[in-house]
């Protein structure tokens, strides 16, 4: 019979590995750059956000999630899964139990995109005092920086690359260790499936490091938490994930193709009553699906 361990155990053991595979990934980024760069490790960051290294970087920083995400989520799920599992099984990488259940994630994907985006809104007017203020602008503007130099697009070649580097990939890494891993862990600690979600999707949102998108990521990891909980599988999760980033990139592609700005594009967010139509379509698109989900043993 299989030795389990107590979920305080599980959680500092995944700790670990995320911390020493963010570690890895790192520095694994910074050796390679330097030697592509011919520069030193400590001059790796400041040359990678040049827009001359921007393929580099694209590159670089998607191998470095890879590591960072991946690793830790399929060595967890190896040692803590069920005897009747497979490493696959047990990720959620199962067959889709009903193809209604991918339209629904359409109309879901479009609700989340609507709430997020007027929770994006509302958090620009949280108070914070001065000093943690600032602090959250340059962690932002870090960020930013990060993101506009990836998301350089002059071609159709570029858009395509980058819907991969920054739609595709971060979805299948993300949801592999958020949905798959972190939140069955935290949905057996709480003994509470809300209370699970709610967790997680906070933790999702703070790895990102961006306090003035925090609100709107907690509240994407919420629904993309209901959808794998409700499906059992991560395909559908993905999905989602894939659409809600595509749009982004689709849009800033679309904004370079104009002229416009990108960074004034990426400031840009939509009337904070959206948010009530966005919950409208998700009452209704969950209720939808959930009628086509599988057997749940334990329902919201």
């Amino acid at each position: 019979m299989k030795q389990t361990y107590s979920y305080p155990v599980q959680f500092i053991f995944l700790m670990g590995l995320l911390g020493v595979f963010m570690i890895v990934g790192t520095f694994l980024l910074t050796l390679v750059g330097s030697q592509l760069l011919h520069c030193k490790l400590l001059e790796v960051p400041a040359l990678l956000n040049l827009p001359a290294n921007a393929g580099m970087s694209k590159i670089l920083n998607l191998g470095a999630t890879f590591i960072a995400f991946v690793f830790p989520a399929i060595i967890f799920t190896r040692i803590n899964k069920k005897e009747s599992q497979t490493t696959v099984e047990a990720l959620g990488f199962n067959n889709i139990s009903d193809p209604k259940l991918v339209l629904y994630t359409l109309p879901i994907a479009y609700g989340g995109i609507l709430l997020s985006g007027s929770l994006a809104e509302i958090n620009q007017h949280i108070y914070l005092p001065a000093k943690l203020l600032e602090q959250a602008k340059a962690l932002e503007q870090t960020y930013k920086t990060l993101m506009l130099n990836m998301a350089r697009m002059n071609s159709l070649l570029d858009y395509l690359t980058a819907l991969f580097v920054m739609a595709l990939a971060p979805a299948i890494f993300e949801e592999l260790l958020f949905r798959s891993t972190v939140q069955p862990l935290f949905i057996g600690w709480t003994k509470n499936v809300w209370a699970g979600i709610i967790i997680t999707s906070i933790f999702f949102s703070a790895i990102h490091f961006s306090f003035f998108g925090f609100l709107s990521r907690t509240a994407l990891g919420i629904l993309l938490g209901l959808l794998f909980y409700y499906s059992k599988n991560i395909w559908l999760s993905i999905f989602m994930h894939f659409l809600n980033n595509g749009l982004i990139v689709t849009q800033l592609y679309i904004v370079t193709k104009q002229g416009k700005s990108i960074e004034k594009a990426m400031d840009e967010n939509i009337a904070v009553w959206w948010g009530i139509i966005g919950l409208v379509v998700l009452w209704f698109s969950f209720k939808a699906f959930k009628k086509h989900s599988p057997t749940l043993s334990n329902p919201l």
